[in-house]
């Protein structure tokens, strides 16, 4: 199994240990990645919203890379997934764009994108193409009845027409991963709305309330540690959070925390892989992963 590796700007910026795990996963079960060393930021639909076609170029562009190597693309970040799966889609069924679009890209880089490449998160790699039962094979430290809150956000799942995964209304898949680790799934209604991270840098307060919101619910329903597949919502979530709990504190009372560990996905199935958290870089997150750490130990 191999792919075109996608990093996107996250996973080697503002979260590098997203693409420290990610290794440490991929290499254990088998797949080989050819990292896209010429690639650009996907425009995390921002640029979609400006100026479509500049959005489509850039997005072609990788495709281009891609398929310039015939290797599918694997991602890491539900936002990339959402911005340059829909792109793909809509250049795939859409000849009129296609030619459009490779008449600039051709002008500008040399490249032409034929629509060949499929656009596959890892997570999506792992459910599919791996299969959840041949995942717990791999599977050496279970977490045994550790309960994890699944946060998908909002790119990984829609548009559901360009993404066709899962069930953007009632999602699956990382239920599914969360089992097959032996973790317990903890089910709460905010696991598919947005994290806040597009609101931040208009509206501060809306966007820690939504943080605050999110996570205070998924510690009342049990959970312990929640786990995302993009690294937008994990900023939003872990950075954030103190912000969150200082707004929740004013409204309700300095007796309000939170203090909720946020796992990249390859993380939380590297600790079940029996990588070390320093393996993994849970190091750099700001709310400290150490309780979580010492509980795991504790259960594996």
């Amino acid at each position: 199994m191999k792919f075109a590796y996608y990093p996107g700007c996250a996973a080697k910026g503002a979260a590098p240990e997203l693409h420290q795990s990610t290794m440490k996963v991929v290499e254990r079960l088998g797949i080989e990645v050819v990292e896209l060393t010429d690639f650009n930021c996907c425009g995390a639909g921002v640029i979609t919203e400006a100026d479509p076609d500049l959005s489509y170029a850039l997005n072609a562009r990788t495709l281009a890379a891609a398929e310039g190597l015939d290797l599918d693309i694997m991602t890491v970040c539900g936002t990339c997934q959402g911005v340059l799966g829909g792109a793909n889609r809509q250049l795939q069924k859409d000849e009129a764009l296609r030619n459009r679009i490779n008449k600039s890209l051709k002008e500008t880089t040399g490249l032409e994108y034929y629509g060949t490449v499929e656009v596959k998160h890892l997570q999506w790699i792992l459910v599919k193409d791996i299969g959840v039962d041949a995942l717990k094979k791999w599977v050496t430290h279970p977490l045994t009845d550790l309960p994890v809150a699944p946060f998908y956000g909002c790119y990984i799942l829609r548009p559901s027409s360009a993404v066709g995964f899962d069930d953007w209304e009632n999602p699956t898949s990382l239920e599914k991963l969360i089992r097959a680790i032996g973790a317990t799934p903890v089910a709460y209604d905010g696991r598919t709305k947005c994290c806040g991270f597009p609101v931040f840098f208009e509206k501060e307060a809306i966007a820690s309330g939504m943080v605050g919101k999110h996570v205070g619910e998924a510690k009342e329903k049990g959970g312990e540690v929640m786990v995302t597949p993009c690294p937008l919502c994990h900023m939003s979530l872990d950075i954030g959070q103190g912000r969150a709990e200082a707004q929740l504190q004013k409204e309700e009372g300095p007796q309000r925390r939170l203090d909720m560990p946020i796992l990249h996905l390859p993380q939380l199935l590297g600790l079940a892989m029996g990588f070390s958290a320093d393996e993994l870089g849970m190091r750099r997150h700001l709310v400290s992963t150490a309780p979580l750490i010492s509980n795991i130990k504790r259960i594996t």
